[in-house]
């Protein structure tokens, strides 16, 4: 098992949106793709934020999965307010500080993080999983519901089907069929991995839903955590 990663502060969030993209550019040519075998992962940290309806707060959620029995060995969450407004493309600045405590808080260590989200599919190449990566220096990718940059065909109805996800000529993603005829879900490199690698451990932890198991846990604890605040 890798040695627990050390979780930096947050740090105070930028002034405004210059400095946040002014901070994308300083960190993007940090990112890393390295290969990784799929098959030789043991842990898995899936990662996702809820965020409270008519409210300000939110709930980071960090549950850590077996990638072998896809049981959920430890979790922790957080609860926050954004330190930074929404803007597109910036995203990462309201979700890397919350999500980084809920990391913090857990003992075990993860072999990869899947962020709900994106990497290097993201208009500067430096989307949240790219950002959590660099930041933690451990394997990340993300995985999103649809592409927020580029375009992708249809892949083939079958599971393991897929097609790049092309923006401005660069090849930043796949379209990537999990299940028979359901939609694609999009995905990218973070840190640490190839797309390779992250395509085949998307399949490899989504046996029976669209979304891999990591995330889905994940979204599910930090809405149940949210309901009880």
């Amino acid at each position: 098992m890798p040695a627990r990663p050390l979780v930096p502060a947050a740090g105070p969030p930028p002034a405004g949106a210059e400095e946040a993209r002014a901070e994308q550019a300083r960190l993007a040519p940090l990112v890393r793709t390295d290969p990784l075998d799929p098959d030789r992962v043991g842990l898995v940290a899936g990662l996702d934020v809820t965020y409270a309806p008519g409210d300000d707060r939110l709930v980071a959620a960090a549950v850590v999965l077996d990638a072998g029995t896809l049981e959920v060995v430890e979790s922790a969450t957080a609860v926050a307010r954004p330190a930074f407004p929404y803007v597109p493309g910036l995203f990462a600045f309201r979700e890397v500080p919350p999500l980084l405590d809920a990391i913090g808080r857990l003992r075990t260590a993860p072999d990869v993080f899947v962020c709900d989200g994106f990497g290097l599919a993201h208009p500067r190449r430096f989307g949240l999983a790219c950002h959590l990566g660099v930041l933690l220096d451990r394997p990340a990718l993300g995985v999103g519901k649809s592409p927020f940059v580029g375009s992708a065909e249809p892949p083939g109805e079958r599971r393991g089907s897929w097609s790049p996800l092309v923006d401005g000529g660069d090849v930043v993603g796949r379209a990537l069929r999990t299940r028979d005829g359901v939609k694609p879900v999009y995905v990218s490199v973070g840190h640490r991995i190839d797309l390779d690698g992250a395509t085949g451990l998307v399949l490899r932890l989504a046996p029976s839903y669209r979304l891999p198991e990591p995330i889905r846990r994940a979204d599910r604890l930090s809405r149940d955590v949210l309901r009880g605040l």
